[in-house]
């Protein structure tokens, strides 16, 4: 169980969690470990894996938009130009007919 989190006058806030002893017992191993105390290692941790889940949230949902963009162009493809023209004829000549 997570309490709410206790605001200070210096903008630094307390976390609280209630954990299984194993648990603790892992997360301070792997704190001595990295050469951290228990409270910084969680934190770290805690901070880039937050980090990623947004991170991937964010590529996702860019993902969707960019989908959508990439099947209205299929869909709907602009006339080409003459500079697309004069480059798909430069490569058969110079690639197709090889």
């Amino acid at each position: 169980m997570a309490y709410p989190a206790i605001k200070s006058s210096s903008g630094i806030e307390r976390l609280e969690a209630r954990i299984a002893s194993d648990k603790k017992s892992l997360l301070k191993n792997a704190a001595d470990l990295s050469g951290r105390t228990l409270t910084d290692f969680v934190i770290h941790s805690a901070y880039e894996a937050a980090k990623r889940v947004i991170e991937e949230h964010q590529q996702l949902h860019l993902s969707v938009a960019d989908r959508d963009i990439f099947i209205q162009a299929l869909l709907n493809p602009s006339k080409p130009t003459n500079k697309l023209l004069k480059a798909a004829k430069k490569y058969k000549k110079d690639v197709v007919s090889k």
